[in-house]
């Protein structure tokens, strides 16, 4: 039986990282369902983007009629839903549209998928998977420095964002519980990597320092996120979704804790190695440090125990953050017109899909 992944979001960070992965590294057919918001860049896939195997919808995954469409059409074996609203700030600025895409959209691409799912014929439904990929935030904070997030931690989001994906999570589960969906839940750590969108943290670091910026660091920068590289993701994410068992959450991780500071002094320390020469009137990129106001329902600390997706699917990251943050740096100096493009708006221009 061939596989047929349909993945929700694929334009977006990690999502074009896991089509870029099916295409390049497996046999799969790989249908690109994404809205195309204002992080979503399809040139994040023009190295695949005429391969036999790939096409792209552009479509709303809160647009039932159009999902039930893409659903007859694709005939998908696999759903990989990753398209989601993702910044912190922005839901605490705006939830709507957290509300809106997260758990409504969940909602309705579930039901697209139970009714579609419910129509197959015995040995395709058996074989059919809905993973879904979420964050380590729905479990809100730890305390000390030893703990780990697993995969029973109780749910105790602390922002829009994290509340909207920690709905989701639910959704997915009650879903598999009730309707027997053969789902599947990830809950990963902060991804870091090419393409990443300027808002994040480690890119708007790196861009903000090569123009001579300030670097906003909130509060006093304590906050320790645990780094994980975003093609390591998806590889875990595909062997999650191909030899993951049904019903079950598997917790991913890239074993790298760090300091919010520390992330943004090592991001100076490459820069004053591969960028010497900085812009006018800057004498040292850690000199742009400045330290604001701590956002609200700033969780300290996040880290995730991966030992299950190790034990159960032979799964460990590639990347150390050292090796992966260098990769990173290296991956912004030498695409600078990608990320221009998207500082000034211009990827936003001459957009095409398939709509339906």
């Amino acid at each position: 039986m061939k596989t047929r992944t349909l993945v929700t979001g694929g334009a977006g960070f990690i999502g074009s990282a896991v089509v870029r992965h099916l295409i390049q590294n497996t046999p799969h057919e790989v249908a690109n369902l994404d809205k195309l918001t204002y992080s979503g860049d399809h040139e994040s896939l023009a190295m695949i983007a005429d391969s036999p195997r790939y096409r792209f919808y552009q479509v709303d995954i809160c647009d039932s009629a159009a999902l039930d469409r893409v659903f007859a059409e694709f005939q998908p074996t696999v759903v990989m839903h990753l398209a989601a609203e993702s910044h912190v700030d922005r839901s605490i600025d705006d939830p709507s549209e957290f509300i809106q895409t997260n758990v409504v959209g969940t909602y309705t691409l579930l039901e697209a998928a139970r009714h579609y799912w419910s129509g197959l014929a015995p040995e395709t439904k058996e074989a059919f998977r809905f993973h879904h990929i979420s964050t380590d935030e729905v479990y809100g904070d730890l305390e000390g420095t030893d703990s780990l997030f697993t995969e029973t931690t109780p749910y105790a989001p602390s922002s829009p964002y994290s509340a909207s994906k920690a709905s989701s999570d639910h959704l997915v589960r009650a879903w598999q519980r009730t309707y027997g969906l053969p789902a599947l839940v990830t809950n990963c750590s902060n991804n870091y990597g090419p393409y990443h969108f300027p808002e994040k943290l480690i890119p708007h670091m790196i861009l903000n320092a090569l123009a001579g910026k300030s670097l906003p660091v909130y509060g006093d920068g304590s906050q320790i996120r645990d780094w994980l590289y975003v093609e390591d993701h998806a590889r875990a994410l595909v062997e999650v979704v191909t030899r993951g068992r049904v019903g079950e959450t598997y917790n991913i991780g890239g074993h790298n804790e760090k300091r919010n500071l520390e992330v943004v002094e090592t991001l100076c320390d490459l820069l004053e190695e591969l960028a010497p020469q900085k812009p006018q009137g800057v004498a040292r990129y850690r000199d742009l440090i400045t330290f604001v106001k701590d956002r609200p329902g700033h969780d300290l600390r996040y880290a995730i125990g991966a030992s299950k997706i190790q034990r159960e699917l032979d799964w460990v990251p590639q990347e150390t953050f050292e090796s992966g943050i260098r990769k990173t740096v290296l991956w912004y100096l030498d695409n600078r017109e990608w990320w221009q493009r998207v500082l000034s708006g211009d990827y936003r221009l001459g957009r095409l899909g398939e709509k339906v």
